[in-house]
């Protein structure tokens, strides 16, 4: 009996892994020929860097993790707060010449895809400076820079590079729009790290570049180590002012991610916001604080919680804004056009919070010129 016993489990368990390995091969779950093993940058996230020595001939990742485009099509809202006026067209500018951020592709089949699901819009993408014309962009209603650090559009082509320039500002002047997310801001200022490699300044660029290219993800993201702390007067400056206007402020430092950071509604009626239901919330990102923003210039829509912030993670800061008043999303008129701007969305996760899409979204409808938002300046009054 207990021969025959054993001899049942046997082809049991013989016939169980038969039946699992059928199942796993009709559902691809199985490892074998014709089936690639999940490498390379469609599975593996690439990390952020800075583009000179050991990288200053990499070329610039365009593939987003799969999982994490899962992730962003199962957070997307299902419609679009406005009907769009026509048809709309947006370019994604994805070049970085600073930082390079590792969600940059995922940050622009974000866009894609939510003009894709809602049909408010029609994108596309491109890390090319030759796509960057006048007369190329003159078919777009809006632009959106998909965190382009550094002097993004600069090559060492002069008058090319100062046509550039000039394309942006008359392309938002004239009545389009433009949509900035995270690094978009941390463009055009000193202490970044300059279009050709060759190091300038501290802070961002050079000595950021030192502390962190190295460092492995896990390093990162680890115990944050305190910085010399040194006054707001040290911050960054603008080296193109008119880009810096139009954008609200540039970079000046930031918490570093996960920071938890409480966000307050500044305007919690407004159409862009309506994701949040009128409530205050809280986040894990990496955090920027600017240089050269002025309230009394943009219409604030959600700040950093200030007082519900830790006397540990406040003592963070560096260049510590005399006001303590640190913005994170606005909307405001540039010319006959428009411009969002959007301080989250350093990390992938990011990218799959349903509320965050739809301010997103609304933001980016409001740039075309679809959504009608209270943008007047200096809703938000410091002491």
């Amino acid at each position: 009996m207990q021969a025959a016993h054993k001899n049942r489990h046997i082809l049991f368990t013989a016939a169980t892994i038969v039946t699992v390995l059928g199942l796993a091969g009709a559902f691809g779950l199985a490892q074998g020929p014709g089936r690639s093993p999940r490498t390379g940058p469609a599975y593996v996230r690439q990390q952020g860097y800075f583009p000179f020595g050991a990288n200053a001939n990499k070329v610039q990742n365009e593939i987003p993790v799969t999982d994490d485009t899962y992730a962003v099509e199962d957070a997307l809202p299902a419609v679009a707060p406005a009907v769009p006026k026509k048809p709309r067209k947006i370019l994604v500018f994805a070049r970085a010449k600073g930082f390079v951020h590792s969600n940059i592709p995922l940050a622009a089949f974000t866009m894609k895809a939510l003009g894709d699901k809602t049909g408010a819009w029609s994108t596309t993408i491109s890390y090319n400076l030759a796509d960057f014309t006048a007369a190329n962009l003159a078919q777009y209603d809006a632009i959106m820079l998909d965190n382009t650090t550094g002097f993004f559009l600069d090559d060492s082509n002069a008058a090319a590079t100062a046509a550039r320039h000039k394309a942006l500002i008359d392309f938002v002047n004239s009545g389009k729009g433009l949509i900035g997310v995270h690094a978009a801001a941390d463009s055009y200022h000193t202490g970044g790290v300059p279009t050709f490699g060759a190091r300038r300044g501290a802070g961002r660029g050079a000595g950021a570049a030192a502390r962190r290219g190295a460092a492995t993800s896990a390093a990162r993201r680890g115990p944050f180590t305190p910085r010399p702390t040194r006054p707001y007067a040290d911050a960054p400056t603008s080296t193109w002012p008119a880009f810096s206007a139009m954008m609200g402020g540039w970079f000046k430092w930031h918490w570093p991610f996960p920071q938890l950071i409480h966000v307050h509604l500044d305007d919690p009626s407004n159409p862009i916001l309506a994701g949040y239901h009128g409530r205050d919330f809280t986040i894990h990102d990496e955090t920027y604080t600017f240089a050269g923003f002025d309230p009394k210039n943009v219409h604030v829509l959600t700040s950093i919680n200030y007082a519900d912030m830790s006397a540990a993670d406040k003592a963070k800061e560096d260049m510590v804004n005399p006001d303590h008043f640190y913005p994170l999303s606005w909307i405001h008129r540039v010319g006959k056009g428009r411009v969002f701007y959007q301080a989250h969305g350093h990390d992938e996760h990011v990218y799959s919070n349903t509320a965050y899409l739809e301010e997103l979204l609304a933001g980016t409808q409001y740039a075309l010129g679809d959504l009608k938002a209270d943008d007047a300046p200096g809703n938000v009054k410091l002491n």
